[in-house]
């Protein structure tokens, strides 16, 4: 039986964006109250949700489910930094809890 964590703890800001940035795009703090993607290797500060006319919503708390690159993750307390197709293990940044890895689909499911 799979479970869902979707919508526990969801926590949302809105911000200026630089750019569009797409749905599910690890975002970085480049300036006051303005967000931007991250580049491969950059801690993130949580998930875009949406994003329209220079304004993102961006998930800063709760249980998202991206995909990874590289090694797989591990269920448990472990670093993860943005990829390029999302996000991959790292080190440099806070721990986050990993509830599930599809190695099939090669998504992670995490909490922010």
């Amino acid at each position: 039986m799979k479970f869902s964590y979707e919508g526990i703890g969801t926590l949302c800001a809105t911000f200026a964006a630089e750019g569009n940035i797409e749905k599910n795009t690890p975002v970085k703090i480049t300036g006051n109250g303005t967000v931007a993607a991250c580049s491969d290797g950059n801690a993130f500060i949580g998930v875009v949700s949406a994003c329209r006319a220079g304004v993102a919503t961006v998930q800063l708390k709760g249980f998202v489910c991206l995909p990874y690159t590289g090694t797989a993750p591990t269920p448990g307390l472990q670093n993860l930094v943005a990829s390029s197709a999302g996000v991959k293990t790292g080190s440099g940044t806070d721990k986050v809890l990993i509830t599930n890895v599809d190695t099939a689909k090669m998504t992670v499911e995490f909490m922010l």
